[in-house]
This record gives C-alpha cells, sequence and structure tokens, in this order.
C-alpha cells in the first residue's frame, strides 16, 4: 500500500504482511565498487550516518547491507600454526554498552600472543566466571595443552579479576598490575579497538542499538587485524 513519499519525493509503499518499506524503482544501488569501499569504512571510527554521507547509498539500504554482512561474520577466531613451545598470552576486557549507558556491556575477553601480536582468543559475553571459561575454551588447542604442561612452556598474564585464577591453569596464571608493563600488548589494543570501532567509543553517538550488530562489528574487526599482520 501506499505510505507517503521520500525524502527525494517519490512514492513510498508499505508491505502489508512484513510491514517493510520501498519504493519501486530505487534511485541509486550500489555496485560492487562501492561496497569495497563500505567495507573499508566500516572498519574506520565512522558511523553509519557518516558513510551514508561519504558515499550517497541510502541510510535503509546501508542498514539491510551491515545486518547481513555483521551477521555472516565467523566468531571463530583464526590464527597461524603455532608449534608448541615457550607461549606468552596477556588477557583483558573492556566494557561498552548497547542501546544506552544503563546496558552496558562486559562483552570482551581477549587474549594476544606476546611474539606475533595476534589475537588468538576472543570470547563475548558476561563479566563473570563463564566468561574466563569461554576465553580458555576460545584458545586454540596448542595454547591450552601447553599451559597445562612444563611450567616454561607458557604464561598468562591477566590483571587481578578473579575469575581468571579460577578457570586459568594455576602454575602458568600470574595476575599483575597494569604498571608491571606484562598487559600492554592488549591494554594497548583496547585502545585500538576503541580508536577504530566508532560503537565502542565511550561517549559517542554512533552507539550500537543492536547487541547482534556490536558483537559482529568487533568479530569483522579481529579478523581484519589479524589478517593485517600477514601481509
Amino acid at each position: 500500500m501506499k505510505n507517503g513519499r521520500t525524502s527525494s519525493g517519490k512514492q513510498n509503499f508499505k508491505c502489508k504482511e512484513c510491514g517493510r518499506q520501498f519504493v519501486l524503482v530505487p534511485r541509486h544501488q550500489p555496485q560492487s565498487q562501492e561496497k569495497k569501499i563500505i567495507d573499508k569504512l566500516l572498519l574506520e571510527k565512522i558511523s553509519l550516518a557518516g558513510i551514508v554521507r561519504a558515499t550517497g547509498v541510502s541510510p535503509r539500504w546501508l542498514q539491510y547491507y551491515v545486518n547481513k554482512k555483521l551477521a555472516l561474520v565467523l566468531r571463530v577466531v583464526n590464527v597461524t600454526f603455532k608449534k608448541k613451545g615457550k607461549l606468552t598470552l596477556q588477557c583483558d576486557e573492556m566494557w561498552s554498552f548497547v542501546g544506552s549507558k544503563g546496558n552496558k556491556q562486559w562483552i570482551c575477553r581477549l587474549a594476544i600472543d606476546t611474539r606475533t601480536k595476534e589475537i588468538v582468543g576472543v570470547f563475548i559475553g558476561s563479566r563473570d566466571l563463564l566468561g574466563a571459561k569461554g576465553l580458555w575454551d576460545s584458545l586454540p588447542p596448542v595454547y591450552r595443552q601447553c599451559a597445562r604442561r612444563d611450567v616454561r612452556a607458557e604464561r598468562l598474564y591477566t590483571d587481578f579479576w578473579q575469575a581468571y585464577s579460577t578457570i586459568f591453569p594455576t602454575k602458568r596464571h600470574k595476575a599483575v598490575a597494569k604498571n608491571s608493563g606484562l598487559t600492554n600488548y592488549i591494554e594497548r589494543f583496547n585502545n585500538t579497538m576503541r580508536q577504530r570501532i566508532a560503537r565502542l567509543g565511550r561517549k559517542v553517538l554512533s552507539f550500537s542499538k543492536k547487541l547482534s550488530n556490536h558483537i559482529g562489528a568487533i568479530w569483522y574487526f579481529i579478523h581484519h587485524y589479524n589478517a593485517s599482520l600477514s601481509c
């Protein structure tokens, strides 16, 4: 059925069954090259409204495109092959919010390999014992195997959050203060994510309204970051 007109003056329609609004002849459908540019812009600290202004695509099309793209992002971290031996990890967590600051989300549990700088463990969920276990389970088998064996094989450095000491092997885990310098890499990566992902800013208007897109955007950046290390 007819449903008013768009900002450009075209007749707008609304589906009676699903409620979707559309025009019969869209003014502009982005081509593959434009989509590649949008994919790159999604990795920078720019809001969806900013991408609309920069590329000229319609806000509705961009939202549908982002929803579909982030839903397909792999939720498993990809890392290069590692041999058993001395491996050192730094782990940390960070918070953000979805919808409003009242909906605080501790959604990032990260582990970084200090030698390769790869993100080798990711868990997005609650800040509790389940979150620490999720991070441990997300580590590739070689890291978990080394941590359980030779005391010289691996070290796991974290802050003093109690859940880490409950889940991580006692002989390999060491809780340290921030001024020790033993968690510098992961803390720097946390800062990188806040600088590159607009959704993670503490005082921004480009925060996520949908949790699934929030999670997808984080995974999308992590996959890009790991891939860039091998370039």
